[in-house]
């Protein structure tokens, strides 16, 4: 393939001041096997420095749902079910969609509802089509970052096409985390239930759930440009994870600005809350505010439900900035004096029928 071919699809101009550089990744394109209408119809899209990688991330589909229903022996509904479950858009009619590895993901899925139920299978694999849905965000957000830093440190586009290579034949990375983490974290599930003497079989659990909400965010986000707004919010996110990781808590979810935790005790948890509010004490723009309730919580899907994890959301978006409001169910529970409270009155809260008798938390 010439450069006199290159030109006449489009994809290249002699005129061009980097011209060497693009014939270098032309060339390096064709070394790899693609063809050159594959480089028009990338080019068009704006992906020509993806499209060594692009055919490298997954096999390409080969069976339609007609197909899979004939491998798994489904109806069309149940697999649309699964399908949907797993954060998995609407197949087209006739259009394969599905690898033939992929036939076994579908067969572990029929597994589990021999074994769990339909209803139960379609929870779970709610969880982890979302899980997963998010992991793939992620890493595609982190693989953007590497190359806005490669183009504004100069890395030709040859240079970066290799990255974007080297990124794909590293995607098993975060598929080997997340089985391998999978065993520990169920074995920390079990610890934390025995630690609160809790049965496999009961849907209840008491704890205590918090909320920290990021106050400001609105009014930051009018000041501050997405970037930067973007960096205040990882911030924000990596402390509510480390600090509640090293304080024996969980991370149930974020929610936008606001990050939600459970812990077995009230003393994790209110730690958890101050230490969050210390934290960012010396930054003026973000000022966070927390919300902590004890008591049952309904445990379904990895998240928590009912009138405590309502209440300790109320909570937050009552405390004021930098303060930590609390039921007084959760100093009840208290069993540290290194903390000290101060009553906050009772408060008619939405959504409940009797006032609250409320607390201000802080350090003894």
């Amino acid at each position: 393939m010439t450069q006199a071919d290159f030109e006449a699809a489009g994809l290249y101009d002699p005129a061009s001041p980097t011209a060497d550089e693009r014939l270098q990744l032309l060339e390096w394109l064709v070394s790899r096997g693609v063809g050159l209408e594959s480089m028009q119809q990338a080019h068009a899209r704006g992906f020509l420095l993806f499209v060594a990688s692009s055919g490298q991330m997954r096999e390409r589909p080969s069976l339609t749902q007609q197909d899979l229903m004939t491998e798994l022996g489904e109806s069309a509904e149940t697999l649309d079910e699964f399908r949907t479950s797993l954060a998995l858009p609407p197949a087209l009619p006739g259009a394969p969609w599905c690898t033939t590895a992929e036939v076994e993901l579908f067969r572990g899925v029929q597994h589990g509802v021999g074994l769990f139920g339909l209803a139960e299978m379609k929870r779970l694999s709610r969880v982890i089509g979302s899980a997963v849905s998010r992991i793939a965000e992620a890493a595609a957000s982190t693989e953007r970052e590497r190359m806005r830093k490669s183009l504004s440190s100069g890395a030709t586009e040859l240079e970066i096409a290799k990255g974007n290579l080297a990124v794909t034949h590293a995607i098993a990375t975060p598929a080997m985390l997340a089985s391998g983490l999978l065993r520990v974290h169920m074995e920390l599930s079990l610890q934390r239930a025995r630690g609160r003497g809790r049965t496999l079989v009961e849907e209840t659990v008491t704890g205590c759930v918090g909320f920290v909400d990021l106050v400001g965010s609105t009014s930051l986000s009018r000041r501050l440009s997405p970037e930067q707004l973007g960096k205040v919010v990882d911030h924000f996110e990596d402390v509510a994870h480390e600090v509640a990781i090293r304080r024996d808590g969980r991370v149930v979810k974020f929610i936008g600005d606001e990050v939600m935790f459970v812990t077995s005790g009230p003393e994790a948890a209110c730690d958890i809350a101050l230490t969050m509010v210390e934290t960012f004490e010396g930054n003026p723009d973000v000022t966070p505010r927390a919300g902590l309730a004890w008591g049952p919580m309904l445990d379904r899907g990895g998240d928590y439900y009912g009138p405590i994890v309502n209440l300790a959301a109320r909570l937050a978006e009552l405390a004021v900035p930098r303060e930590v409001l609390a039921s007084t169910d959760v100093v009840e529970a208290l069993a540290s004096t290194a903390l000290a409270y101060e009553s906050a009155g009772r408060r008619q809260l939405r959504g409940f029928d009797e006032p609250v008798s409320l607390v201000s938390i802080r350090r003894g």
